[in-house]
């Protein structure tokens, strides 16, 4: 019987866990605001992946990538749902290797390929591939990393390859806000035009800017989650910062045909703090002066 179901993806994006238990900003409990999301998600059926793209910690310790696993592993084993995680800006290298793996990797699913790329740059918050990385997802999409299809029944040697879907944290396209825009991915074109020459990449999921979007770059569609952790407001006054309280998750179908379909779901906050809770809200000034410090300027 052909397969002909889209590939579904429970895509959660920026959960910054501590490793303490601490409040992101002293004020979100986000292990509460995760579990919520995964206790909204229950309801989704059909979910074959679910996709962590980045800022999975907010220290970097092996405690907080621990707790991740502690939530979302036992959530994914129950549905027979594949867990593939991606490193942002705030993860550190070392925490996420012990816990997680590999930083970079490919899995089958059904016959479609997720491809993870890491776009940290260490100490700063901009994203960035360098050659070797886009050389490595090259061949990635040519299938050079691809497991043994034969491990599965339903991914034998000589079922057809269905689309890719490639996971990273910094999005490709433009961000709304002057901090999220010193904080982008540089060269994003390079990616794009390796995705589009590879010709099977039917999407590109990532995080970062803490709001819903949807975006073509060039023939391929962007889906950017919501974060967990926080919500970022996209309608800030110009030059400003602003965050509160309010967490989400997406819902992505990836078709045979190359159709991307996403349905973007609030959750209500977990713990004494209401939902729309300001943050931060950060002035012109404090933006320049956090984008000196973390964006490209900052390091080479």
């Amino acid at each position: 019987m052909t397969d002909v179901r889209p590939l579904r993806i429970l895509h959660v994006s920026d959960t910054h866990l501590l490793g303490d238990g601490g409040r992101h900003y002293g004020v979100v409990d986000t292990t509460a605001a995760l579990r919520s999301v995964l206790e909204r998600a229950s309801t989704v059926s059909d979910v074959d992946v679910v996709v962590l793209s980045g800022d999975l910690s907010d220290d970097g310790s092996p405690a907080s990538y621990q707790a991740l696993v502690e939530l979302v592993e036992p959530w994914a084993a129950e549905r027979g749902a594949v867990v593939v995680p991606a490193m942002g800006n705030h993860d550190l290298a070392a925490g996420f290797e012990e816990v997680l793996g590999e930083r970079e990797r490919t899995v089958l699913v059904r016959g479609f390929r997720v491809v993870t790329v890491d776009t940290s740059v260490p100490g700063a918050g901009y994203g960035r591939l360098d050659p070797a990385q886009l050389d490595r997802l090259r061949g990635a999409l040519a299938g050079l990393e691809d497991p043994d299809r034969a491990t599965r029944p339903e991914e034998a040697a000589d079922a057809p390859l269905r689309p890719t879907v490639v996971v990273l944290h910094h999005p490709p396209v433009p961000a709304r806000s002057a901090l999220l825009a010193a904080l982008e991915l540089q060269d994003p074109g390079a990616l794009l035009e390796l995705c589009e020459d590879a010709g099977a990449v039917g999407a590109v999921l990532a995080g970062h800017y803490h709001h819903a979007l949807v975006a073509t770059a060039g023939r391929i569609p962007v889906v950017v989650a919501p974060g967990v952790a926080n919500s970022s407001d996209p309608l800030a006054p110009c030059g400003h910062e602003r965050a509160e309280v309010g967490s989400g998750f997406a819902v992505v179908d990836v078709h045979d045909d190359g159709a991307v379909s996403a349905v973007f779901v609030p959750v209500p906050h977990a713990s004494d703090v209401a939902d729309g809770t300001e943050l931060f809200d950060l002035a012109p000034d404090e933006v320049e002066r956090i984008a000196a410090l973390a964006g490209p300027g900052a390091s080479s």
